[in-house]
């Protein structure tokens, strides 16, 4: 089966790439043939999506639109499976070219600016149908930039991009808050399938270490992991560590991985911070690759998710609990779908979200030891639902119904490629 997947970069730059960069060697595994329609392939010191030596490259950067449509339809794949351009027109063209799947990973068919969030007079998550209210609010709620003109184009694409949408035969989503969302949108509810995403564990070890937590004197290590921007929330994460720190008389070690728009203006609040509250210890790493993410969390006690829109799904967290690392974040999207208060963590009330809120959820998963080591214990087992197997079982039943004449994935030989893998590491 020739699948050919189109999206906006070769690499790996945000969540969107990183999961074709694991789903595109599971497709291989199980006997597929994968070509790669992108608008660019840069930069190039980021991770190319992994893929087979042979496998074809479509970049419109390079070789323009027209040449890539030739070369595609040369290739004749048996199924397009979208992950969105930057052209909408351009996605359009492609999602006619064979039976198509749109995964949609985020909010930019419902929303003008994409965040799905009002700014002010706090960040707060948006529940509004795209409309003509939504350009009322925009500027009183600020919800994106200051320029008029760029309003009206981003609202045009989001009511284009909505209405390809609503034509698609199959939509994914990652959640079922976003399912609903697009529902609630006018998508057939037949048409949208939740299909969650595959937690990829390569830290070598089929169970990590369950790491205590430190003796009464020691410091607690919290972790950051992603992007750095204001809806990431990383301001009110440092608004709650004095009173987290105070709440468990205990220090506070906070790691920020990852980069960003927004980190300049938190590293700087962080160094002053610091200097305020001598209890409390904050690192920045940049970005890293997956061996130093899985080292972090395997060192940290907590993982904090302090987004303040509503994330699509936050798969940092099942990532990390898969390493037995439990969370803290405001209970708004789909973070709920993976993070279960007492549980596996703690959920704050993101209505509106604050610093005192999010304390308390970290506050509440490491001031007992037995507890945190239960919501360790927990992290796992939860983190279990989201497995490849999963994933690629239910994507295949969306492709069955889409195009039936089409050779389903060979989910026999995917597994026995699983298999040979984990018993050579």
């Amino acid at each position: 089966m020739r699948i050919a997947i189109v999206t906006r970069n070769a690499r790996v730059v945000g969540g969107v790439e990183s999961y074709l960069d694991a789903i595109v060697p599971m497709l291989e595994a199980a006997g597929c043939e994968v070509g790669l329609f992108c608008e660019y392939d840069a930069p190039s010191t980021s991770q190319a999506i992994s893929r087979s030596g042979n496998a074809p490259t479509w970049c419109v950067a390079e070789i323009g639109a027209q040449r890539c449509f030739e070369s595609l339809e040369r290739w004749r794949p048996d199924l397009i499976y979208s992950h969105g351009l930057t052209d909408v027109e351009m996605e359009a063209r492609a999602l006619a070219v064979a039976p198509s799947i749109v995964f949609a990973h985020d909010y930019r068919a419902t929303c003008i600016s994409g965040s799905k969030s009002f700014a002010f007079p706090s960040h707060t998550p948006c529940s509004r149908i795209l409309g003509a209210g939504c350009v009322v609010n925009f500027y009183p709620r600020r919800c994106g930039g200051l320029s008029p003109l760029t309003m009206v184009a981003d609202f045009r694409q989001a009511t284009r991009r909505l209405a390809l949408l609503r034509s698609a035969r199959a939509v994914l989503t990652a959640s079922d808050f976003v399912r609903a969302e697009y529902v609630r949108h006018g998508l057939a509810p037949a048409v949208v399938h939740c299909v969650g995403l595959p937690v990829i564990d390569r830290g070598g070890r089929l169970t990590p270490p369950l790491r205590p937590a430190g003796s009464p004197g020691e410091p607690l290590r919290l972790l950051y992991a992603g992007r750095m921007e204001s809806i990431k929330g990383g301001g009110t994460l440092l608004d709650a560590l004095p009173v987290a720190s105070a709440a468990l008389s205990r220090p506070l070690v906070l790691t920020f991985a990852g980069d960003g728009g927004s980190r300049v203006e938190w590293a700087w609040r962080a160094e002053t911070m610091v200097r305020n509250h001598p209890t409390i210890r904050i690192e920045f790493t940049g970005w890293i690759d997956s061996a130093a993410m899985t080292a972090f969390f395997d060192s940290s006690d907590l993982l904090v998710v302090p987004s303040l829109w509503p994330e699509p799904f936050g798969l940092v967290g099942p990532e990390a609990g898969a390493r037995g690392l439990p969370a803290a974040a405001f209970a708004a999207g789909g973070i709920p779908e993976w993070l279960t208060d007492g549980v596996n963590g703690a959920l704050a009330i993101a209505l509106p979200p604050s610093a005192a809120g999010l304390a308390d959820a970290i506050v509440r998963c490491l001031r007992d030891p037995d507890h945190h080591a239960r919501l360790r214990g927990a992290a796992i087992e939860l983190a279990r639902r989201f497995t490849s197997e999963r994933h690629l079982e239910a994507l295949s039943r969306v492709i069955e119904e889409l195009a039936p004449s089409a050779a389903a994935f060979r989910l026999e030989a995917y597994g026995a490629a699983m298999s040979t893998s984990s018993r050579m590491t």
